[in-house]
């Protein structure tokens, strides 16, 4: 049982860490790439939907983390376990106090209502995301080397 939360624990984060890269180096550079109006929109809807959807898969995946740790506290790579569980944490506390601010204030932005700086706001956001990918890819790392 405790191989089969190790794996399902270790697909979860490994997706969610997918979609967070995609984001950073597939999706964001394409809105950047298109005419205001359409980058401003696209970055707004992209904030909605991502913004509902990741902080249940951020928490998810902390709880199958957790839990893993707890239930295998004597076996092999416990240690990588907790550390990705405490990479995970600090990715979630960036999340609240970085970028959801941004992102709760793009998530509403219109071609009509966007402040002059929207693109510097973007730009400040993106460059969050990159550390707290970077943050979420060494905990995926962790749990991979945990397998072993």
């Amino acid at each position: 049982m405790l191989n089969a939360l190790e794996v399902f624990t270790t697909v979860v984060v490994g997706l969610m860490v997918g979609v967070e890269f995609s984001v950073a180096f597939v999706i964001n550079p394409i809105l950047n790439a298109l005419p205001e109006d359409s980058g401003v929109l696209g970055r707004a809807h992209g904030g909605r939907m991502l913004g509902a959807l990741m902080p249940v898969w951020y928490i998810t995946s902390l709880a199958l983390v957790a839990v893993w740790a707890t239930a295998g506290w004597h076996h092999h790579g416990t240690g990588l376990v907790v550390t990705a569980g405490v990479l995970l944490i600090l990715s979630v506390i960036m999340s609240l106090l970085l970028l959801v601010p941004i992102n709760n204030r793009g998530k509403t932005w219109t071609p009509e209502n966007r402040p002059e700086d929207w693109k510097e706001q973007m730009n400040r956001w993106d460059r969050f995301h990159y550390v707290r990918v970077a943050v979420i890819i060494a905990a995926f790392a962790l749990l991979v080397a945990a397998l072993a």
